[in-house]
């Protein structure tokens, strides 16, 4: 059964559960500041006197902040920014925000972390990029102490789509060595046909039969 979880007068887009599941990162965007990131806490907010499922702004600048994602032990948020004037991503550490890291050099969107948490991917325009994690910290430093980025690698390029919505359009297979990405038709290769599907709940209940 389907809850709402937020309420608010701005758009807001769930873009990452922390890997507990205590945790869901969103973009809320038409803000006065543009796009912003907040957190849901499911089981208590210790910055909202334990309170939960009330949703808090993370990140709030005259830029835009967006595409917020957890790293794979929850210690760590990627995220994109256009504070440089175009969007470069960042880390922070995850809830304190005591240091940022510049990830990406030449531009960059959509974070995707892999599995591990000892690598970063983003795109640049048309590039799949890649930044090696080391993802050390003692909680002390402005800048987070151990924490260090490899200078970005290109892994391939290609055109794929691309959306404006707060959630990366691709995603990662586990041992991060494939990538499922959506690759539009174009102009030379033009849909052949169109499927519409009748009595789909039908269909539904048939393949996935309820319990």
């Amino acid at each position: 059964m389907e809850e709402q979880l937020t309420t608010g007068e701005y758009i807001q887009t769930p873009s990452s559960w922390s890997p507990d599941g205590k945790w869901l990162a969103f973009t809320e965007a038409g803000t006065p500041t543009g796009r912003d990131i907040g957190v849901l806490a499911m089981e208590g907010d210790p910055q909202q006197g334990g309170a939960a499922h009330k949703p808090r702004v993370l990140l709030r600048t005259p830029a835009n902040e967006d595409d917020g994602v957890f790293s794979p032990d929850g210690r760590w948020l990627a995220y994109e920014s256009n504070e440089s004037g175009r969007y470069e991503i960042y880390v922070q550490p995850f809830p304190d925000l005591s240091g940022k890291v510049q990830i990406s050099t030449q531009g960059g969107i959509e974070p995707v972390w892999a599995r591990n948490g000892r690598e970063l991917f983003y795109r640049n325009g048309d590039k799949m990029m890649s930044v090696k994690i080391d993802p050390r910290f003692d909680g002390n430093a402005a800048r987070p102490s151990g924490f260090s980025a490899s200078s970005p690698r290109l892994l391939f390029e290609g055109r794929y789509e691309y959306s404006a919505f707060a959630t990366s359009d691709y995603d990662v297979s586990p041992d991060g060595q494939r990538f499922l990405m959506v690759q539009p038709s174009g102009p030379d290769q033009p849909p052949t046909q169109i499927q519409v599907m009748l009595n789909w709940f039908t269909e539904l209940r048939q393949r996935v039969p309820v319990k």
